[in-house]
This record gives structure tokens, C-alpha cells and sequence, in this order.
């Protein structure tokens, strides 16, 4: 950072906070400048910070501590954090927070953050008593605490298979429960992150996948493993089913994962090869042969085939395709002599995109959503088709039936209705199970609306806003909208506003931006924003910006954006393109330098989203989207604030790290640029509910600094 800069940052943070306070803020660290040079098919994209990358560098951790020392001083002394900290405990305090549900035989178990907790923990429901499985934060220490990554229950309900890991580093260590005593197996299988076990049905043992990638490095996530695990026995010692080059028949890239699928009372495997993308290649065999490592696997559908889900029930395989049929349909086939060409169509394609299903006693349950809410179908064993009324416009996160019991089970939730374990009856009534109590929250003050910015090719972008009622629309309120628009996701679509109600209260406008590159509308939906169509994720949230703007809801000297992990290309190129737009701009755990994900674990596994840097159609599409690579020097940029986690597998620290050193030397606004860095935390999954109160805490203060007028 020049002198002239430094002096220019240091003015405008003395105007964010108390001129007592300015003088007692450390100055955020120079970054050592060691440029490196890489040339792509004759183009030379020189990386001053690549020493970065290196986290054994010396100056690598002291770096990081100084930027953060920097970024707490200025949050610290902003005026309304104090305020906002308040009442987002209080917020997420009196709310109890489920996150997955799983009914099997008689007992019933979920995971939720009971109020007040400060971790989710599991637990099971029987006979009509509940008790905690696994609590996690008995675990915890002063210095490091521990999280449930995942779990899932046997067919009948008496064993349970988990996850723990520590500091949100998702680096899972499976272990084994007896149900009925609670008692812990003594197998500990390591290197489970993405386990996905599957159960026998007479809950003996368990299919799983195990990394063999060492940790913290880019070969983490290639090359994993299928096995087996009988209880009881030694994990050392349990069969590889599947690995590459382990069956000449079934070939494959180093970026795919085998997992192992069984379904109660069917008589095959599933064989499923998946990387990041929603598509999977699919084989079947009988599940005989699989448990003697014996299978002979016959190819059910490739990726071209677009299958996303499956379902069996007995011989009936059912297959979820876009094929063709971007929003989706359902087939199906013969498990045991599957053919494709041969499908039967069940449910044809319509306006909903099909997301998901559930097999229940009396049919086959349907998650889908209409542009990001959610609907819910029921393909009833007569073959027809009815729609389940939701009690309100909101998401399902997730649906779970039994095959031997009529119903299922939903994860329901809305902009203004906290999450709830909600059940669907035979007759297709929905009600409250009343497992998830409901908080002492008023949220009536509050209303919300759903509009539509036109984009430069016409496209009409949905977007979602929330605010307090009697809101004067007259350009002046501070809006914080966020987008993300990567792997067909749909991430933002009804969910309780919970902790963003703390900024409402400081009457700002909160908006969720359904940009293209995410699922909201189908495949088609995530291809526009995909590859070379990148671009048009960034442009359809300045398109919603523009929109806001023109209709009065705020202005540029009052707008925010923000986005998490891939949404990191979606602010940063915003911010480049337009940084005329934006008063202060939130990349959370952001991916800013695409260009060198051959240096993180989490890095060749994503090449069929974002492209591979060895073609150069790919290295044009990773460049396009590389936010770091275009920042320019001399630019009036707006006030920024990245955050990272040491322990995040998914988006290296180097990344947030890399940019912020970059637009610190290169901003000539003044305005301030934030590496704020926990050093306990991870992508966010495993972080506590006090982290995720301070970080919006810092959050909506450091918003509020730069778009309130003063």
C-alpha cells in the first residue's frame, strides 16, 4: 500500500468511528510483494502474493493475525455493533434451529440447535421422550470446539453412524452408536468427510466412501474410496468395493467419488459416481454380489443422462432426469435389468424444477420449487399425481419418508417463519410435529416482497426483499442484497430472516438476488451462468441493484452487497465492474482466485463447474472470473470486508488473503478494505451460533458505517 493511500484509508476510517477511537486502530499489515509469472496458452498472468498459497511461510500466520488485529479494531469501535450484537443474540438465542430429520423404525431422530445451545446436537424421539445422542460441545475446549458434520440412523432405528470434527474443518472421524444404551462402538473410521454411509437393512453394516487424499493439500478430494464396514470389525481391514482402476469395466476420472447405495427391501446396489455437478453416473448390481466384492455392474444411466436422483422400491428404479427436460421429469426402469432407452415416463416435466424425492408406504414424495419456493408432490402407488398444500410460501430443505409408514417428514421454513419440523399425513394434511418449539419472535412489524429486474437480454431476475412496514421508499434507506448463483444451486430462496432482522431494526432493506448460474429455474437456469455465461451472475445482480435504485427503494451511496464462498466471484466482479454502484461490498469465505485452484484441496473436483486451466476454452472462463487477477490499480473502489476461516477446506485462505492485499494497494477511494479472519472456524458449517453472532454483528455494523448517511 503506497503512503498516499495509507494516509487517504486512515481518513476515512477516522470518519467511521470516533476520532478516540481512530487513534488506537493498528494499521493493516503490507503484504511482501514476490510476483511470480505463469503463462496459459502464450498469455503471461503475473501473482504478486503467490507466497500465500504456502501456509508453512513464516510470515503467513503473523499476516493473517495483523490484518485481523486491524479488521477487530475498526469493527470493534463502530458505533451500533454493541447494539447489533445484542440483539442478534437474542434473535438466534430464542430460536431453536432444526437441520435434518430421519424417521426409522420406531424412533424418529433429528438434529437441531435447541435455544440458547450454542451447537446442534442430535437427537433421538421415542415413544413419545426425547434424549440427546450426540452433543457435540461436550467436547469443546477453551481453545477448539467440536461439530456433528453428519449422521444417519440404520433401517430399524438401533444404530446410528456419525461424523465429528473440529474448529469447522469438516475433517470427519466416523464413529458408531448402539441406540437403545447409547453406548459408542469402539470402530473410528478417519478421513470420512464425505462418507454418505448407506445402511443394510438388517443394520449389520454399512457402504461408505473414505478420502485417501492426504489433508491440506490439492490430491485431498481425488481418488476416494468405497468400502464396507460390518460392525464389530476392524476398519483397518474393511473390502475396497470400488476405487479407480480397481474394475476395468468401470472407468473414470480422478474428480469423481464412488458411493454405494442400498434401498430397504431391494435386492440391488447402487453404484454412483459423482463429482460437483448434480448430474451422477449410475450402475447396478445385486447387492449380494457387492457385499462379496463380487459385483458384476451394469451401466444404468451416464452423466449425459442427466439423472440427479434416485429412488427404488423393490425391481422399480426411478430416476430423476433433465435430460432434454430442464426442470426435470421421472422415469423408470428395472433395477435389476435396467435399461434407459426402455424408461416409462411417471411424472412429466412441467413449470416446477424437481429437486428430490422420498419413498413412503403410500407413494413416492416429490420436493420441487417454482422459481425458489417450494411446492410438494405425492405420486401416489395408483400412479396419480396430487399436490400437498404448504401452510405458507416458504422452502422445503429437505423431505424424509419411511417406506414402511404412510407420510413424510419436511424441513419447512419462510422469510418470516422460522424453520419447523412440519409431517404430511395420509390424507395429505401438513402439520407442525411441534418438535421445533416456536420463539418468543414477533415478526409483524415486518413484510416482505418479491420483484423482478429486467436484465440487459431481458431476462427477468426474481428477487426477494424483507424490511419493516411504513418503510419511506425515497433512495435514502441502506440495503444489503445478497447472490451467489454457482452449481445449480438455489441459495436463496425462503428462509427465516432470523439474525437479519437486527439490520431491519436499523431500517435497512435486506434482498436475496435469484441470479442465473443457480437451479432456481432448472438446468437452463444454472447453464446461463455457467462457463463462458458466467458473467451473467454478476450482471444480473448489478441488474437488481440498478432496479432497487430506479424504483427508490435505496441508491449508491446506500447499497450493499454481499455473497459466501462461490458467491465471492459474484461481489467481486460486481464490485470491478461497477464499483460506482456500491457503498460497501461483503465476500464471505469468498473464492476470489479461480485461476489457482490447483493449489487447494478443494481445487480439481470443481473443474465441470468452473472449467480446467489446462484447455484454453476453460482458462478463459476461470480468467473471466477471477477476481483477483482484475483488480486495477487506482480505482475509487468501495468499502470492502472479506472473512475468511483458517480450517476452511473449501475455499483456501489464501484467497480472501490474496484479494484483500490486493485492493488495499490498489483502492484510491480511501475507504477501508477488512481481512477479518477467525482462526477456530472453517467454511461456516461447523462454526458455533456465538461465531455466527459476531460475524453478523461485524457484519451489519461494518454495513451500516458506510451506507447509513451521516
Amino acid at each position: 500500500m503506497t503512503k498516499v493511500v495509507c494516509m487517504m484509508y486512515g481518513a476515512v476510517l477516522a470518519l467511521s468511528v470516533s476520532a478516540a477511537f481512530a487513534a488506537d486502530i493498528p494499521a493493516a499489515p503490507v503484504a511482501r510483494v514476490e510476483p511470480v509469472s505463469d503463462t496459459y496458452f502464450g498469455e503471461a498472468v503475473v501473482d504478486r502474493y503467490r507466497w500465500m498459497e504456502n501456509d508453512k511461510d513464516p510470515e503467513w500466520l503473523p499476516y493473517l493475525k495483523l490484518q485481523n488485529a486491524h479488521a477487530r479494531a475498526v469493527l470493534d469501535a463502530l458505533p451500533k455493533r454493541d447494539v447489533l450484537l445484542a440483539r442478534i443474540q437474542q434473535l438466534s438465542g430464542d430460536v431453536a434451529t432444526p437441520a435434518r430429520v430421519q424417521k426409522a423404525g420406531a424412533r424418529l431422530f433429528y438434529q437441531q440447535r435447541p435455544a440458547g445451545a450454542n451447537n446442534f446436537k442430535l437427537f433421538v424421539r421415542e415413544g413419545g421422550k426425547d434424549r440427546v445422542l450426540v452433543d457435540p460441545t461436550k467436547l469443546d475446549t477453551k481453545t477448539s470446539h467440536v461439530s456433528l458434520d453428519w449422521w444417519q440412523a440404520s433401517p430399524d432405528g438401533s444404530k446410528l453412524v456419525y461424523g465429528l470434527s473440529k474448529d469447522g474443518s469438516e475433517d470427519s472421524v466416523l464413529q458408531i452408536m448402539d441406540v437403545r444404551t447409547g453406548a459408542i462402538l469402539k470402530e473410528r473410521i478417519a478421513d470420512t468427510q464425505a462418507a454418505e454411509p448407506s445402511w443394510l437393512d438388517d443394520s449389520s453394516g454399512f457402504f461408505y466412501n473414505q478420502l485417501t487424499g492426504k489433508n491440506n493439500t490439492p490430491e485431498r478430494y481425488l481418488d476416494s474410496v468405497a468400502r464396507f464396514h460390518k460392525l464389530g470389525s476392524d476398519p483397518a481391514k474393511d473390502p475396497l468395493l470400488m476405487k479407480r482402476g480397481f474394475d476395468p469395466e468401470i472407468v473414470y476420472e480422478k474428480i469423481q467419488a464412488p458411493y454405494i447405495g442400498t434401498s430397504p427391501h431391494s435386492a440391488t446396489a447402487l453404484l454412483m459416481l459423482a463429482d460437483v455437478r448434480h448430474e451422477k453416473r449410475i450402475y447396478a448390481a445385486p447387492l449380494r454380489d457387492v457385499v462379496k466384492g463380487k459385483a458384476k455392474w451394469q451401466l444404468v444411466a451416464d452423466f449425459a443422462d442427466e439423472v440427479t436422483d434416485v429412488d427404488m422400491h423393490g425391481d422399480d428404479l426411478y430416476l430423476l432426469s433433465t435430460k432434454d427436460h430442464p426442470r426435470g421429469r421421472l422415469l423408470k426402469i428395472s433395477a435389476s435389468a435396467p435399461s434407459l432407452p426402455e424408461a416409462t415416463e411417471v411424472v412429466a416435466e412441467s413449470k416446477l424444477v424437481l429437486q428430490g424425492m422420498a419413498r413412503a408406504k403410500d407413494g413416492l414424495y416429490l420436493r420441487a420449487m417454482d422459481g425458489g419456493p417450494s411446492a410438494l408432490q405425492r405420486l401416489g402407488n395408483d400412479g396419480k399425481l396430487t399436490t400437498i398444500a404448504l401452510p405458507f410460501e416458504g422452502t422445503l430443505r429437505e423431505i424424509d419418508a419411511d417406506p414402511n409408514a404412510p407420510g413424510v417428514l419436511a424441513l419447512l421454513t419462510g422469510w418470516l417463519e422460522p424453520a419447523g419440523i412440519w409431517s404430511v399425513a395420509a390424507d395429505g394434511k401438513m402439520s407442525d410435529t411441534g418438535i421445533t418449539p416456536k420463539p418468543a419472535i414477533d415478526t409483524s412489524a415486518y413484510t416482505t416482497e418479491r420483484r423482478y429486474a429486467t436484465a440487459k437480454d431481458g431476462t427477468q431476475i426474481p428477487y426477494s426483499l424483507i424490511y419493516k412496514k411504513g418503510l419511506k421508499m425515497d433512495g435514502k434507506n441502506p440495503a444489503f442484497i445478497s447472490a451467489y448463483g454457482s452449481y445449480g444451486s438455489a441459495a436463496y430462496t425462503p428462509s427465516f430472516a432470523g439474525r437479519t432482522l437486527a439490520l431491519a431494526d436499523q431500517g435497512a432493506i435486506i434482498g436475496y438476488a435469484n441470479v442465473r448460474g443457480g437451479g432456481e429455474f432448472g438446468r437452463q437456469w444454472h447453464r446461463a451462468g455457467q462457463l463462458e455465461n458466467k458473467p451473467n451472475t454478476w450482471r444480473d445482480l448489478i441488474a437488481v441493484c440498478e432496479d432497487m435504485n430506479a424504483n427508490g427503494y435505496t441508491s449508491p451511496a446506500s447499497m450493499a452487497i454481499g455473497g459466501r464462498s462461490a458467491g465471492g466471484i459474484t461481489m467481486g466482479r460486481a464490485l470491478e465492474e461497477r464499483p460506482d454502484l456500491f457503498a460497501a461490498v461483503v465476500s464471505g469465505v469468498g473464492w476470489h482466485n479461480p485461476l489457482r485452484y490447483v493449489a487447494e484441496q478443494n481445487g480439481y473436483g470443481e473443474e465441470p463447474e468452473w472449467g480446467a486451466i489446462a484447455d484454453p476454452a476453460g482458462f478463459k472462463a476461470l480468467k473471466s472470473i477471477d477476481s483477483y487477477q482484475q483488480v486495477v490499480d487506482g480505482t475509487k473502489y468501495p468499502a470492502i470486508m472479506l472473512t475468511t476461516g483458517v480450517t476452511d477446506p473449501r475455499v483456501a485462505p489464501f484467497h480472501p488473503a490474496k484479494m484483500a492485499a490486493r485492493l488495499q494497494s490498489a483502492t484510491a477511494s480511501g475507504k477501508p478494505v477488512l481481512l477479518r479472519v477467525d482462526f477456530d472456524a472453517g467454511h461456516g458449517m461447523g462454526s458455533t451460533r456465538a461465531q455466527q453472532d459476531v460475524e453478523a454483528a461485524d457484519t451489519y455494523a461494518f454495513i451500516l458505517s458506510q451506507t447509513t448517511a451521516k
